[in-house]
C-alpha cells in the first residue's frame, strides 16, 4: 500500500498490507477496516499494462512525442470499437496461452519489434494489428479537421512509421543518445518536449 485517504488527509501506509487492512490489522489505522472507497484508491496504485476503473485504461504507453500520444488511443479505438476489428484481433490471439503471452510481453520490452516467440515475429504481428486497427477507424468514419479526413486513420501513422521502420521508440531514444546528443540524456528535454 502507499496510503489510505481518510477525512481529507493522506494517511502514510507505504509498505503495508492491505490484507492486514481487511483484518483490521493495518498498522497506520489499527482496528479500522476498509471501505469500498479505499480498495478504489488502492486499485489506482497498481500499474499494469490495462487497469479497469469505470473504463479500460490501457497504459502500455502513456506519454511521448504528441504524435504518438494521439497514435495509442486511436489504435485501441480502432480495435475496440468495431466488431470486425474485435473479431479479429480474438482470432489472432485466441490460442495463445498465458506462457505464450507472458513471453510475447517480455520480447516485446527487450526486443521491441525485433522480438521473437516461436513463430511470432513481432514486427510482422504489429503489421496485422495495426491493419485490424485501421480497418476498424475505416468503417466507424468519423470525420476529422472539419471534414477535410474521412476518418481517424490519420492518426496511425507515428506507429505505422515505427513498424515499417522496425524501430520502436526506445530504439529511436538509444540512436540519438549514441549519435548526434552524444551521450548527453539532457537533449531529450530539447527535442522531445511539446
Amino acid at each position: 500500500m502507499y496510503f489510505v485517504y481518510r477525512d481529507g488527509t493522506y494517511i502514510d501506509a507505504r509498505g503495508q498490507s492491505f490484507r492486514d487492512f481487511m483484518q483490521g490489522k493495518l498498522p497506520a489505522l489499527p482496528g479500522q477496516v476498509p471501505t469500498l472507497s479505499d480498495w478504489a484508491d488502492h486499485l489506482t496504485t497498481i500499474f499494469p499494462e490495462v487497469r479497469i476503473k469505470k473504463f479500460m485504461e490501457m497504459r502500455g504507453a502513456d506519454g511521448g512525442p504528441w504524435r504518438r500520444i494521439c497514435a495509442l488511443p486511436a489504435f485501441w479505438v480502432g480495435i475496440m470499437y468495431d466488431d470486425l476489428a474485435l473479431d479479429a484481433a480474438w482470432h489472432l490471439v485466441k490460442d495463445w496461452d498465458a506462457e505464450t503471452r507472458e513471453a510475447l510481453r517480455v520480447a516485446a520490452s527487450v526486443d521491441a519489434l525485433q522480438g521473437q516467440v516461436g513463430k511470432l515475429h513481432l514486427q510482422q504481428l504489429a503489421e496485422t494489428v495495426l491493419d485490424i486497427s485501421r480497418g476498424g477507424l475505416r468503417r466507424r468514419a468519423r470525420p476529422g479537421f472539419g471534414g477535410m479526413v474521412p476518418d481517424e486513420r490519420h492518426f496511425l501513422t507515428a506507429l505505422e512509421d515505427s513498424v515499417e521502420d522496425g524501430k520502436s521508440p526506445a530504439d529511436e531514444l538509444l540512436e540519438h543518445y549514441h549519435g548526434d546528443w552524444n551521450g548527453d540524456l539532457t537533449r531529450i528535454y530539447a527535442d522531445y518536449s511539446y
